[in-house]
């Protein structure tokens, strides 16, 4: 019984030196190990420009009220379907009551439509959003990173982070005085492009009160993007 407690003793000393194993060959591949990081960013314009206009009546009559707002709607839709190169997309609806001063009474309905409008070329939108001004009202315009734009940037910036990357890594192995290095792990990760610019209320205003169509000016400006580059170098010695 002796011999057989003695003997399960040595194979568990056994089992946990050969399980030490692993975590040695762990802290030998992490020896030499650094982390860096690396970040490059460009300025990119703002190429796409989204207009949102709107109409808001009231009726007592909720069917004629939906009806008056259709037939608004219809109209700026048909008119800039006519228009080259604009993505069209009806965006919310909503209807709801108005009550008397008490509130406990339905007087009549209002109704809001919007129309959004994207586009590239920001002639041709603002010039359109001039007319339908005339029917419509300015919800906002807006300004943002064209998909295509947004691609052709991430390329180029993905390129510039991995070459940062690698002159930090090498600037890194001179300082400790490797001969070499090796990296062990990269990520690289845009860190997001901006949220659509939003032109400012006092001069959406002012458009959309002009007695006249009036074309809204365009100033889209530019966005900074970025991407990083996380990782971690083996830094070989000699």
């Amino acid at each position: 019984m002796h011999t057989f407690r003695r003997s399960a003793a040595l194979l568990a000393l056994s089992v946990s030196a050969v399980a030490s194993l692993p975590a040695l060959a762990a802290d030998e591949l992490h020896y030499n190990q650094i982390a860096l990081r690396a970040e490059v960013s460009q300025e990119v314009a703002r190429d796409l420009m989204i207009v949102t206009l709107y109409t808001e009546e009231q009726n007592s009559d909720p069917a004629k009220l939906a009806a008056d707002v259709s037939t608004t709607m219809n109209k700026a839709l048909a008119q800039a379907k006519q228009v080259k190169d604009i993505t069209l997309r009806q965006g919310s609806r909503n209807s709801y009551p108005i009550y008397d001063t008490k509130g406990q009474k339905i007087t009549g309905w209002r109704e809001r439509a919007e129309l959004r409008l994207e586009s590239s070329d920001f002639a041709a939108l603002s010039k359109l959003t001039g007319e339908l001004l005339t029917d419509l009202k300015m919800g906002g315009m807006d300004f943002a990173i064209a998909t295509p734009t947004r691609k052709a940037s991430e390329d180029a910036l993905l390129k510039d982070a991995v070459t940062a990357f690698k002159a930090r890594a090498q600037l890194a192995t001179d300082a400790l005085g490797g001969k070499g290095y090796k990296i062990v792990n990269l990520n690289l990760n845009s860190n997001g492009y901006p949220q659509p610019y939003m032109r400012g209320p006092m001069m959406m205003k002012a458009a959309s009160m002009d007695s006249a169509p009036v074309t809204p000016e365009v100033e889209a400006g530019t966005s900074q993007v970025s991407m990083t580059a996380d990782g971690a170098i083996e830094v070989l010695m000699p």
